[in-house]
């Protein structure tokens, strides 16, 4: 599998595949990252999204930028959409129901660009359920891409169970807390009951919208393939499962890291340079990063408890915060009175885009307070940061439990009823994560799991995949 072995690429073995993700930047930026390996393998890549959102994108690396081409397709407007929302990240949690539904619009257009580009592959996300069905007409194979681990997907259970065909008996809330029927193993990979309640109205549709469980059973349905952003060194026991639940090829394409940042590049902006100051002047490894992610807002009650427990630990921080989820968020958080004032010259809160890749690279920074995104684990583990973990939404609260059982993060203490914690409890958490004796076993996991993010690794993944789409290619 060594790509270094290989002949060299011919144009009969070129590829032409097109990206199709959800409309959030925990789904783009992993969809892109994939396409930039496929495109460094020769391989010709379309990216397909709304203009805003290719527009926001990083910019391709220019030795791969002839191999990618990036496709706006715009947006169809949407009653109770708010305008300019293109993703996630524009959006309270309330209100992604309603970019869902303009989504669903694009199946023609989708429809038509598949039938003029007749691609040979066409890898696509959770969201657009209708689109295997449409691949398979126009003789295109089709591969769905999870951007969740095999975990995850273990534990949401089959094509069938998710499409409401089959015996599906979890339909409280508390059906979500416990491990599955069909999971053989022992496991605490489950919700704990705030997690599902804050998703439960996704998970089971309302009038307004299609259930996500549905979308998610759909995509697996009319798929040739599945590819999980995930690999046998960090859960082999879930992607053997997962190949059993689904009943079709899984395919595992690595963590996908991103590449590291270049410090000394034309990029260095001047907010990195703010930044970069004034961690160089912190001590190694006395600092914690916090940021929850594009689509997490903590409340108000969360937020002040946060806040508080940063002030007790006594350690340098640099905190992410966002305050609002896009234009249509009426409900900004504050920090407590005195906080900045208090905290003045050790602490750094950042309301604006913060260069997380670069935070994560100085050596500074000794642990990372996250909500557990997969994106974000991704890049702590490449830069060995240990992991104290507060899950908000989605899949978060399972990939926390999955850390947990490999003692690779430590969940802050929350009430199970309504995920409740205390400031002392933040602060107690970052302190045995970051410091103290009885943490050491997470300092010491998260450098061992480094071995997970190895390039060589990365690329014998790409490549399997690779070989899996040329001799399964229905053009082929």
């Amino acid at each position: 599998m060594d790509s270094e072995s290989k002949p060299p690429i011919t144009k009969n073995d070129k590829l032409h595949i097109v990206m199709f993700p959800w409309l959030a930047f925990g789904h783009m930026i992993p969809f892109l990252e994939l396409s930039k390996l496929i495109a460094q393998k020769g391989h010709r890549v379309t990216f397909v999204s709304t203009p805003q959102n290719i527009d926001r994108l990083p910019k391709l690396p220019p030795n791969l930028s002839p191999h990618i081409t990036l496709v706006k397709i715009p947006l169809p407007h949407v009653e109770k959409l708010p305008e300019n929302a293109e993703a996630t990240i524009d959006l309270p949690y309330d209100k992604v129901k309603y970019l869902k539904m303009a989504y669903d619009q694009l199946e023609q257009p989708i429809a038509q660009l598949l039938q003029e580009t007749s691609p040979d592959w066409v890898i696509y996300d959770f969201a657009p359920y209708w689109l295997g069905p449409i691949a398979a007409r126009l003789g295109i194979s089709s591969a769905y891409f999870s951007i969740f681990i095999a975990a995850s997907l273990c534990f949401l259970g089959s094509a069938q169970v998710l499409m409401g065909m089959r015996g599906n008996s979890r339909t409280r809330p508390e059906d979500f807390t416990v491990p599955p029927k069909w999971v053989p193993f022992e496991s605490t990979v489950a919700f704990r009951l705030f997690e599902i309640n804050r998703i439960f109205d996704d998970i089971t549709g309302d009038d307004e919208n299609i259930p996500a469980t549905y979308r998610f059973g759909a995509a697996i349905d009319g798929c040739d393939v599945v590819a999980v952003r995930s690999s046998y060194e960090f859960e082999p026991e879930w992607l053997k499962l997962l190949q059993e639940i689904y009943q079709k090829p899984v395919i595992p394409v690595g963590l996908l890291p991103p590449m590291p940042p270049d410090h000394d590049s034309v990029d260095d902006t001047k907010e990195w340079r703010t930044i970069k100051e004034w961690l160089d002047k912190q001590p190694k490894g006395s600092v914690v990063y916090v940021a929850f992610g594009s689509e997490a807002k903590p409340s108000q009650d969360e937020l002040t408890e946060i806040a508080l427990g940063l002030e007790q630990t006594g350690f340098p921080f640099f905190w992410a915060l966002r305050k609002k989820q896009g234009l249509a968020d009426t409900e900004a958080v504050e920090l407590p009175d005195g906080f900045e004032e208090r905290t003045k010259g050790r602490g750094i809160v950042c309301t604006s885009w913060a260069p997380q890749l670069e935070i994560l690279s100085h050596d500074s920074v000794g642990g990372f307070f996250t909500h557990s995104g997969w994106s974000s684990v991704v890049e702590a583990i490449q830069f060995e940061k240990p992991l104290i973990l507060l899950s908000f939404l989605a899949d978060t609260g399972l990939i926390a439990r999955v850390l947990e059982e490999k003692k690779m993060g430590y969940a802050v203490p929350r009430d199970d009823r309504d995920g409740s914690f205390t400031s002392d409890s933040v602060a107690e958490s970052v302190r045995l994560v970051m410091v103290e004796e009885g943490g050491k076993i997470y300092r010491d996991k998260v450098r061992e799991a480094r071995l997970f993010v190895d390039r060589d690794i990365q690329d014998k993944y790409v490549n399997g995949l690779l070989d899996y789409f040329k001799t399964h290619n229905q053009k082929a």
